[in-house]
């Protein structure tokens, strides 16, 4: 009985910093920040899917540099522009940074991650299967 333990996997998304790795158990989160350059909100809804991260909406209140044009759908509400999208990534590298307030939001949650992560740390967002052992003894937002 205990073999079989061995083989279990846990699906979960991994932020990995420098020395600190963390994880959630949600199958979508949405990563939020500032525009360095607008100085506006920027939310990218991303689901995970097998072994990626599928980028599915993005909101946004200007048009500039670095806007995604691959959308499937496209919509204003709420002076937001809404993006729907369908873009794969194996993972995510993003600079964390209280200057932009670089948080996730899910379930009902808020993490702010410039409080997790040093300023100006990249962190790698992706998924992964964890042992079960793993999964027992991790660090969960």
């Amino acid at each position: 009985m205990l073999l079989f333990l061995l083989f279990i996997r846990i699906p979960v998304i991994e932020l990995a910093g420098n020395s600190t790795t963390y994880f959630i158990q949600e199958e979508e989160m949405v990563l939020g920040w500032i525009h360095s350059i607008e100085k506006e909100e920027w939310f990218e809804t991303y689901k995970r899917e097998k072994q990626n991260l599928v980028l599915t909406e993005t909101h946004f209140k200007t048009y500039g540099a670095g806007t995604p044009y691959q959308a499937v759908e496209t919509e204003t509400e709420d002076g937001f522009i809404q993006m729907k999208m369908d873009l794969v990534y194996e993972k995510l590298n993003i600079t964390v940074s209280e200057n932009v307030q670089t948080t996730i939001f899910f379930e009902d949650r808020e993490v702010p991650l410039y409080r997790y992560f040093d300023q100006y740390e990249t962190v790698t967002i992706k998924t992964t299967n964890l042992p079960i052992w793993e999964y027992v003894r991790g660090e969960f937002l």
